[in-house]
């Protein structure tokens, strides 16, 4: 029961952050051509794909207590808005599977903390970029 519990969760956060470093990176890419960062986040997602065979087994969307969105995931105002909202999922997803890897392989689990860092500076690099130009 426990290992149902726990692929679950790792399942559905390897998804949430890919999913979120898509986001971004496609944003990055075609919104505003920056190629350098959207290899920055091309990369990191890359760095992220672990064999997802054996936790893809445990998903249940059918009974996901909170699959409906709630209001503040429903609007956005502007591209900065995506970004911010899916580089949070993104941390959040990867520190969720730094934690429950340490109950499985803490080198995964610390190839996940590396990813998380990386999250922060790519962050980082959006803020200041963002800042300059305003």
């Amino acid at each position: 029961m426990i290992k149902k519990r726990l692929y679950r969760v790792i399942d559905a956060n390897l998804n949430r952050l890919k999913e979120g470093l898509r986001v971004v990176e496609d944003i990055k890419r075609y919104g505003f051509d920056d190629k350098a960062l959207a290899l920055k986040i091309k990369n990191l997602r890359h760095k992220a794909k672990i064999n997802h065979d054996e936790y893809i087994k445990y998903r249940d969307v059918t009974n996901d207590v909170l699959k409906q969105s709630i209001k503040s995931e429903q609007t956005r105002e502007n591209l900065d808005e995506i970004i911010t909202a899916n580089l949070k999922r993104a941390q959040e997803s990867s520190r969720v599977l730094e934690e429950c890897f340490k109950l499985i392989d803490t080198q995964i689990s610390e190839l996940f903390k590396s990813i998380r860092y990386e999250l922060y500076e790519i962050e980082a690099l959006i803020i200041t970029d963002q800042s300059i130009k305003q």
